[in-house]
């Protein structure tokens, strides 16, 4: 076998490479360059899903970053267990060719108890006094100690948040670098997530996404230089494209005016009861699912979404089927966003009312996943001030709330989702090949594109 590792750059397209890229350009120029219609949703967890199993949602059921649990009547977003994703694996298949195969697996999704050898994630640690500790999770559990010993503590606030910034990045290329020294896996997963950051919270036309382009690219160049003095191919992809936006669309608001979400008052704030909600949406970027407790108005509810300025197509399951996404954790229906749009997970009507999580950094909690945690509030006064407070409480053992997210959706302007029609954003897979390949991908090749890879 051929020692492979695939450098997962979010939000690479064409589009973006040129000047500001010029070691990515490069390492184009000498092997093929393809275009990957994306998966859909085009959302991490199903992209990743669709080219680690070659399947579509419909078979691996990875509908999106999260989707409503219908036994347990709860949302169930970013969850970390590789036990969710029900088809096997790419490393299982090249173990099953070679026993001596090894696979790293390095801030992938879906990365905890997966059944490679080595295996890094983000992982909080929340003792009981409510405290959360930024911390990473490892298989094998010693590499924890020994890597945070060499490379320091992972710079979790640089990985999510209003501080989300190149510096994680660099940690996870650091870790691809340590492990590769260490262990020399057959094949290495990386994920660098820098650009996924200000194309949301700029879009892709503001000119500071150039610093960003330079800034990731300077890393995968030596990721590059890295692992091709250790003979090992080099993969370059990207999961989806994030295109300009203008309008959030608030369609659980809009079910609200409707009668059918219920609302619950917790110590004067705002909770919704999905399930006691007629109806309601499971909000990720420009896709949302819609899951109906009362079949009785599911026609209207079809009906209401489709006259919702920003929704382009509500899908119902002759759709879903046809697009691969029918399975039972999918709503009852899809929306799509159009271009311009993008969809939030709001459902209050009164920003004082709104649950404490929704100004603070909190994925699990929120319906939806909510692109405005990448900003501080602009309202605030002195908002440094308000954050060395909360955190000198943090660190004096006293309980806080870093309540410091703005509820202002408009301030988002770059989403993905849909599938954009310029296939110059749409993601992108370069590696060994033909450099006279132009044909495009679809999201569940790259599954037999890698395998080809690493068989040599």
């Amino acid at each position: 076998m051929k020692r492979t590792a695939v450098i997962n750059v979010v939000g690479l397209t064409k589009s973006l490479m040129g000047q500001h890229t010029p070691n990515i350009q490069a390492y184009s120029g000498r092997m093929s360059l393809r275009s990957i219609c994306p998966a859909f949703p085009a959302v991490t967890c199903t992209a990743q899903s669709n080219y680690l199993t070659g399947k579509e949602p419909s078979q691996h059921g990875i509908v999106g970053n999260g989707w409503y649990d219908r036994e347990f009547a709860e949302h169930r977003f970013w969850k970390q267990s590789n036990h969710i994703v029900r088809q096997p694996k790419i490393w299982e298949a090249l173990r099953q060719q070679d026993p001596s195969f090894t696979c790293a697996k390095l801030f992938w999704w879906y990365n905890m108890y997966a059944s490679v050898d080595y295996s890094l994630t983000p992982r909080p640690m929340y003792p009981a006094d409510g405290k959360k500790v930024f911390d990473i999770y490892t298989q094998p559990m010693h590499l924890r100690e020994a890597i945070k010993q060499d490379l320091g503590e992972f710079p979790f606030p640089y990985f999510w948040g209003p501080l989300a910034g190149i510096p994680s990045s660099e940690w996870i290329a650091r870790s691809a670098e340590w492990i590769e020294s260490r262990h020399a896996p057959t094949l290495s997963l990386i994920y660098l997530p820098h650009l996924d950051y200000n194309l949301q919270r700029l879009g892709p036309n503001d000119p500071a996404i150039h610093g960003d382009l330079q800034a990731i690219d300077a890393v995968v160049g030596r990721l590059i230089d890295f692992f091709e003095k250790r003979e090992v191919q080099v993969v370059l992809l990207s999961e989806y494209g994030i295109t300009e936006v203008n309008r959030p669309v608030h369609l659980n608001r809009i079910f609200r005016q409707q009668g059918w979400i219920q609302i619950k008052d917790e110590l004067g704030l705002e909770q919704i009861d999905c399930g006691a909600s007629r109806a309601f949406a499971i909000t990720d970027h420009q896709v949302a699912h819609i899951y109906i407790n009362d079949a009785s108005i599911r026609d209207e509810v079809k009906k209401t979404l489709t006259n919702v300025a920003g929704v382009e197509l509500v899908m119902d399951q002759a759709e879903q089927q046809a697009r691969g996404i029918d399975h039972e954790r999918a709503g009852d229906l899809i929306a799509v966003a159009d271009k311009d749009s993008w969809f939030t997970y709001y459902y209050w009507e009164d920003d004082a009312v709104a649950p404490d999580f929704a100004r603070c950094v909190d994925i699990h909690r929120k319906i939806g996943y909510d692109p405005v945690e990448l900003f501080v509030d602009p309202a605030l006064r002195f908002p440094k001030l308000r954050v060395a407070n909360r955190l000198l409480k943090k660190k004096l053992g006293m309980r806080m709330l870093m309540d410091v997210i703005p509820l202002d959706a408009t301030l988002v302007r770059g989403s993905h989702g849909r599938l954009p029609e310029d296939d110059a954003e749409w993601p992108v897979y370069i590696g060994p090949g033909s450099s006279a390949t132009v044909e495009s991908l679809k999201s569940t090749d790259v599954y037999n594109e890698l395998l080809r890879c690493v068989q040599g």
